[in-house]
């Protein structure tokens, strides 16, 4: 029933799904780009479409007052960004501990421009060794879903070329805010 729901809020709204749900029971999710509050509801609508129950990662402020539990039940991980506190080692845990899991991870960490990507999906997917699905918004051909599944080599440039040519064409709701797809390691 919410499937049809999701699908029907989809339509209205002007969205389509595009690919197919993942194979794997337990993977990293990228979600990308991330230029907008409304990435988070299409993700939502997109996964209950095809039936994959999402976890994500948001900051903790998110979680706080009368709406934290509303966020949990939504799949949220809070996540305290400006602390040290191995959370690669701890949502690698998360990961292994489940036998269903899909943690999505804002690779950009922010809805605004930034420089780099945010490497953790690809230390978190390599310790719990999982492969990482593209998940996507173009809000350019309003279409949105799951691309291919990558198990990660450990080459990381590699790695990150097939991720880049994925993205190359996907726009975010705000493509000025969108940048470059490269990780501080490539560097």
């Amino acid at each position: 029933m919410t499937r049809h729901i999701a699908a029907l809020l989809l339509r209205i709204v002007g969205w389509k799904p595009e690919g197919s749900a993942p194979a794997s029971r337990r993977f990293v999710l990228i979600a990308a780009p991330h230029t907008s509050n409304w990435d988070l509801a299409l993700l939502l609508l997109f996964a209950q479409v095809y039936g994959v129950r999402v976890n994500w990662m948001g900051k903790h402020s998110l979680f706080g007052g009368p709406m934290g539990w509303v966020m949990r039940k939504l799949g949220g991980v809070p996540v305290r960004r400006h602390r040290s506190n191995s959370l690669v080692a701890q949502m690698a845990e998360v990961i292994e501990g489940s036998s269903r899991i899909a943690l999505t991870v804002p690779a950009e960490g922010t809805r605004a421009y930034t420089t780099h990507w945010k490497s953790g999906f690809y230390h978190i997917a390599r310790a719990a060794n999982v492969p990482v699905v593209l998940g996507f918004l173009d809000y350019g051909r309003r279409r949105g879903g799951f691309g291919p599944e990558i198990v990660l080599t450990g080459d990381l440039r590699e790695d990150m070329g097939e991720i880049r040519a994925f993205y190359a064409d996907k726009q975010g709701r705000y493509p000025e805010m969108v940048g470059e797809i490269l990780l501080k390691e490539e560097a």
